[in-house]
């Protein structure tokens, strides 16, 4: 009997996904286990293999469909002895492609099959007369293009569609854009005067999407706050060119808005001098020899091990019903890539010498700025560090990222004037910021946790033993 391939859960929080790429065409024979598809989630890219044997008779979903959901049939294969009313009969069951969009945006099934061809189309002009379904004149678009022109603040209405039957699709609203396309104009709110001076900024108006106790949710507050921006400037006239937001992009906003808005932060700073480190690491990259390069950086991932090993309370996560303390030390290490940021983790770090965190950083942070990371190697870690010292950043205070209670901010090594012995030097000094979640990682925890990384980091040749 023909079955549908549904779009995978590629890991335990994932809800969708983009199918970026199809190695399989219709009419090819399958093998279980071939990679039949590459999926993006919003940290990575990964390959979905097939579980059965058959032909691919019909691909639903065409590659480069954004926000799928988990569990939506993306393609129907056809088994041994399947003809062609099996074939139909499965891909009637399956129903309209499903992307994660709002459910006025779902279109009736077929309408997607031309978005991936529509890409070699020429490009769309704005026109006086949209496409229409015949349904009391309403536009016709798919799901994607629909979300990409709502970002954008595109009116679809003049936009042409060179998809099937004329419906509007991903490269007609983009060719829209960059041909300059007038936004939609934000409706005006009653009472306001065209003459109203142009840089009073407007109080939130925005009805919340959840109200209780009196308090406004924060996904309308977020909301009120978006319109606020566009509004204000479309207002004042001001260019700028719309991006869409990526999938890692709106993960990252989302996660660090709760964050701030669910865990109580607090900051504690040290100085540690760093001389002895940069000498001991530049010998022990003499004596390593090729293919090994150990960072100062390498020194703070082992050192906040050791000292979270000395400290275990700093390594812990809350919960309302009770303190989690971890029994392994998991750090995790911020890299930034193309659209965002990522923490690849180096499992049991306080068990690993600085070569073996050494080459297994410079492997993670490689296969995640080229998006091959798999979910367990992002996904779990206890605590994190983050450092802007390449950057020229003298210091910083990071964001949590729950459900770890704290993450260690490492600025840039420089000389500075410091007191030795009662008498002005110069010493090389490294200034890192802890961010604690007050819930878990009390004050003294936090101080007990900071006195340990100071002595291992002005101490080096202890990290060694």
């Amino acid at each position: 009997m023909a079955q549908t391939i549904l779009m995978p859960a590629l890991s335990p929080t994932m809800t969708e996904g983009t199918l970026a790429k199809w190695l399989v065409s219709a009419g090819d024979k399958i093998e279980s286990g071939q990679v039949i598809a590459e999926i993006e989630t919003d940290k990575a890219t990964m390959e979905v293999e097939a579980v059965d044997e058959g032909v691919l008779a019909e691909i639903l979903v065409p590659e480069g469909t954004e926000n799928v959901a988990v569990n939506t049939p993306i393609a129907v294969l056809k088994e041994e002895g399947d003809d062609d009313a099996a074939v139909a009969e499965a891909a009637a069951g399956a129903g309209a492609p499903a992307p994660a969009a709002k459910a006025e945006e779902v279109e009736a099934e077929g309408d997607d099959a031309g978005e991936a061809e529509a890409a070699a189309a020429p490009a769309p002009k704005t026109s006086a007369k949209p496409a229409a379904d015949g349904e009391g004149g309403r536009i016709k678009a798919s799901p994607l293009a629909r979300r990409i022109a709502s970002e954008a603040g595109l009116d679809l209405s003049g936009v042409e569609g060179t998809g099937p039957h004329g419906r509007i699709v991903k490269a007609d609203v983009e060719a829209a854009i960059a041909s300059g396309a007038k936004p939609v104009e934000a409706p005006k709110a009653p009472g306001r005067s065209d003459a109203a001076p142009a840089a009073e900024v407007p109080k939130a108006t925005a009805a919340p999407a959840q109200q209780t106790g009196g308090g406004y949710s924060v996904a309308a507050i977020s909301a009120a706050a978006s319109a606020q921006t566009r509004d204000l400037v479309d207002k004042l006239g001001m260019p700028y060119e719309a991006e869409a937001n990526n999938g890692m992009r709106k993960t990252i906003a989302r996660r660090l808005l709760d964050a701030k808005q669910t865990v109580p932060h607090f900051y504690l700073t040290v100085d540690c001098v760093i001389d002895r480190l940069l000498a001991v690491r530049k010998e022990l990259n003499e004596r390593a020899g090729d293919g090994v390069k150990i960072s100062v950086n390498d020194f703070v991932v082992r050192a906040s091990a050791l000292s979270l090993r000395k400290v275990p309370a700093a390594n812990a996560a809350w919960t309302d019903e009770a303190v989690l303390r971890f029994k392994d030390v998991d750090v995790s290490v911020a890299v930034a890539i193309d659209g965002g940021l990522i923490t690849p983790i180096i499992r049991k770090a306080d068990t690993k010498g600085l070569a073996a965190i050494s080459s297994e950083m410079r492997d993670l942070a490689t296969r995640a700025r080229d998006g091959k990371l798999k979910p367990e190697e992002y996904q779990g870690g206890t605590f994190s560090v983050s450092n802007l010292g390449m950057y020229g950043i003298r210091e910083f205070s990071a964001i949590i990222n729950p459900p770890q209670s704290a993450i260690l901010a490492a600025g840039a090594a420089e000389q500075r004037p410091v007191v030795k012995d009662g008498a002005l030097a110069i010493a090389t000094v490294m200034t890192v910021t802890l961010s604690c979640d007050h819930r878990v990682v009390d004050g003294a925890v936090g101080a007990q946790f900071l006195a340990a990384f100071k002595k291992l980091i002005e101490d080096p040749l202890s990290m060694l033993l």
